[in-house]
């Protein structure tokens, strides 16, 4: 294993970020939970180069720490803008890019040495499904990954002292979202109508200091719970993001997640 990696972060979210471009094989299953173990990422991503003429700047490849693939991560994805800018696959800071849940649009809105704000447009949600799962209310949504967002106040009003490690590996694994699973986010709106959210994530199994796709997930939840309008600030552990998107029956269309990448 003799990999040159980085470390990028996306509010908290931190991966390995790997150049693959030209003649690079896929790295094993036991490479990608080495170098997540050793580096205390959230995942490992490979940036790859798109074939000529499909109309993308690269291609995504997305691990989790437990080498699980084949789901989008918000986050990461905004990490990997980030890293094709500075490897130069980028122009002018736009991009387009394959990922596992097909093609998106980025942009770096500001930033330097390091520190950047990246704007990344989600796939739309076809649908939300309002849920009760073990005695908990919630919205079970697919953002590039799938997600059960608890909206249940009871559950969700003291979030800070939530244990999240608990109650959201005991809603993972239910049999509602066999056989696949589901990430969890716990989500609280605000006096100021800003969301908090908390998230546990499958292929981590445990609490990330943010998950892109979840709180994107939580963002849409929480239009349809309490009409939070798009554009709400999103508090994560560590840093705060914003979704935005148009509202589309039970689902949303033109969906974008910005927050803050940075270099480590």
């Amino acid at each position: 294993m003799n990999y040159k990696t980085k470390i990028f972060s996306g509010a908290g979210n931190k991966f390995v970020m790997v150049d693959g471009r030209g003649e690079f094989a896929s790295p094993s299953a036991q490479d990608v939970v080495q170098l997540c173990e050793d580096n205390a990422t959230d995942g490992l991503i490979v940036l790859r180069s798109a074939p000529d003429g499909a109309g993308f700047d690269f291609v995504m490849e997305f691990f989790n720490p437990d080498a699980s693939c084949g789901m989008m991560c918000g986050n990461g994805g905004r990490c990997i803008v980030a890293f094709a800018h500075e490897l130069g696959v980028t122009g002018g800071g736009r991009c387009r890019f394959l990922a596992p849940d097909g093609m998106h649009v980025a942009e770096i809105l500001s930033g330097q040495e390091g520190r950047w704000s990246v704007r990344l447009g989600m796939k739309d949600v076809r649908e939300a499904v309002r849920m009760q799962v073990a005695g908990v209310r919630g919205w079970f949504l697919d953002t590039g990954a799938r997600h059960f967002v608890v909206t249940d106040e009871s559950v969700c009003a003291a979030i800070g002292e939530l244990d999240v490690m608990e109650k959201g590996k005991a809603l993972r694994w239910e049999d509602a979202f066999a056989p696949m699973g589901a990430n969890i986010d716990f989500v609280r709106r605000n006096a100021d109508s800003s969301l908090t959210v908390r998230t546990f994530e499958k292929g981590v199994e445990g609490e990330t200091l943010a998950c892109g796709t979840g709180i994107t997930a939580s963002a849409i939840a929480a239009n349809l719970e309490w009409g939070v309008v798009p554009g709400s600030t999103v508090h994560a552990r560590e840093a705060d993001l914003r979704v935005d998107f148009k509202p589309d029956g039970t689902g949303a269309r033109e969906v974008f997640l910005t927050g803050p990448v940075e270099k480590l």
